[in-house]
């Protein structure tokens, strides 16, 4: 059930990656663009232009990231990522049959609005029902979708391109609708998609119906001890939370015991993190890129990117779960740094007619991409979907998320003008890998002092991790906490020292 629930990211992929061929091609490129005798098709984009229809759907992203939150808790996690279908679709259809300019930046506005509701509920409602040993690994089903979506994105831009008319670009955005059209049906139709995570029910008060979803969600009994205790640890989790009174926005702020406001800037943060490592230059921009580096087929050279980024997806779904969080962002941004790096002084010193140099370049970029996969991809949106406590989970992913879109709109709108040449660009060209390069050792630097390792630990344990430890003594408490299954009334803090916290485990006294 969680796994189909990651097809949600097909939406998000397919609609990135879809842009990137959409206007390169000529006849889209004819309808949208201006007059350009200088152009060999008669006709050109203008930077401005460029950089509004690719950015204008982050900007709706972001409103929906931050919708995701109410609606949520409101109407529940199922019904919230059906509303997001049908939104997506209003955005896809006005896309399709736009005729000029301003429908088709409205379009693309509205299906921003769904993918952005889609970025906040799918590793929620992912989080909320998962088993907590294979949590990683589902959750990085929601960026193998995404991988997927891009992928497909690249292979139709690759099939249609070269169609004379508007089919060129219709095609190619209206496939979309059938992958909202699933995930609308399978949220429907499944069964087991019909249960509201007990998570939810719990904050709900509805404890009976928490016991029968989580019964059918573990395949077990509802009097089964497994079921009673994780019931028992959400009920009080929950309890500690509303002690504080009702949450808000303003709550994920307050500094707690419970360390809220350092959750919270850490969900903003990795999220904005992942967005600079630039990994979206290639998706928005890869074919734009590779066309002014003089690299011949950049349509297929996208493809193969495509592929290796989807490909390399799959042993991060086995490694978050093997390897753990905080391993993975941390050498996975050593190894992006020293790519984006090779990557811009390889750019700069070659030719655009030096065939080695070239593929050179393209065997880097495909490491850097496949490095993303297997590493931030999947686990940014991982530790975001976990670290957040109940009572303010859905408004902590709500701003994560939008922290995600509010970088990627910035970043798709900025990059046209750092990149393109001309009166009023930057003409940075492939030098603007440098600037990656350096937000990557940014990346390492934010890992290592503010991710924790949450590895095999259930969403409760979780709270226990941030009340008693520090993200760089993290890993020595998480051990503590599955070596003995601590519960919050089975640990304490003693004392703490400069070097982080020492703890003791109360024995339990169940048989007394």
């Amino acid at each position: 059930m969680t796994a189909f629930a990651a097809f949600g990211g097909m939406l998000f992929g397919y609609d990135t990656g879809t842009i990137a061929g959409v206007i390169q091609m000529g006849d889209w490129i004819r309808t949208f663009g201006e007059p350009d005798s200088s152009a060999p098709s008669g006709y050109s984009v203008s930077t401005s232009r460029e950089s509004l229809v690719v950015s204008i759907l982050s900007a709706g992203t972001f409103l929906g990231a931050l919708s995701g939150a109410p609606s949520a808790d409101i109407l529940g996690r199922r019904i919230s990522i059906m509303l997001a279908c049908i939104v997506f679709c209003l955005g896809v259809s006005l896309q399709t049959g736009a005729g000029n300019l301003a429908t088709f930046i409205v379009g693309r506005f509205f299906a921003g609005l769904g993918v952005g509701l889609v970025s906040t509920l799918i590793p929620m409602y992912q989080s909320e029902c998962s088993p907590k040993w294979i949590r990683g690994a589902i959750v990085s089903c929601y960026q193998l979708a995404i991988t997927v979506g891009l992928l497909l994105a690249a292979i139709i831009n690759n099939a249609t391109k070269d169609r004379p008319n508007h089919s060129a670009w219709q095609i190619t955005i209206s496939v979309q609708l059938i992958w909202a059209f699933i995930l609308f049906v399978g949220m429907i139709w499944l069964p087991e998609a019909r249960i509201p995570t007990p998570r939810w029910l719990i904050k709900k008060d509805r404890r009976e119906a928490a016991v029968k979803s989580m019964s059918r969600l573990r395949s077990l009994p509802p009097d089964h001890p497994e079921v009673q205790r994780e019931i028992e640890e959400i009920v009080a989790a929950l309890n500690s939370e509303r002690g504080m009174g009702q949450s808000s926005y303003v709550d994920c702020f307050r500094s707690t015991r419970n360390k809220i406001a350092l959750r919270t800037a850490t969900g903003i943060a990795l999220q904005a993190w992942q967005q600079l490592t630039g990994v979206n230059f290639i998706s928005y921009y890869g074919i734009t890129f590779f066309t002014s580096a003089g690299i011949h087929n950049p349509f297929l050279i996208n493809v193969a990117t495509n592929i290796v980024n989807t490909g390399m997806t799959l042993p991060g779904i086995w490694a978050v779960d093997r390897f753990g969080r905080r391993a993975l962002l941390l050498w996975g941004a050593v190894l992006m740094c020293v790519c984006e790096f090779l990557v811009a002084i390889i750019g700069v010193t070659i030719s655009i007619n030096n065939l080695a140099g070239q593929r050179a370049l393209i065997g880097i970029v495909c490491i850097y991409v496949g490095t993303f996969a297997a590493t931030w991809g999947p686990v940014a949106w991982v530790v975001t979907g976990e670290i957040f406590p109940l009572n303010v989970r859905a408004k902590g992913i709500s701003l994560s998320a939008a922290s995600n879109w509010l970088w990627n709109w910035a970043l798709a709108f900025a990059t046209p003008y750092l990149v393109n040449s001309g009166p009023g660009n930057a003409g940075l060209g492939v030098k603007v890998f440098f600037i990656w390069g350096s937000t990557c050792a940014g990346c390492i630097v934010f890992t290592y002092f503010c991710i924790p390792e949450t590895k095999g630990l259930s969403l409760e344990q979780i709270d226990l991790l941030y009340q008693n430890s520090t993200p760089v003594t993290s890993t020595q408490y998480r051990r503590l906490l599955i070596a003995q299954d601590g519960t919050r009334e089975d640990v304490e803090q003693v004392e703490e020292d400069k070097g982080g916290a020492a703890w003791e485990m109360r024995e339990t006294r169940s048989d007394v």
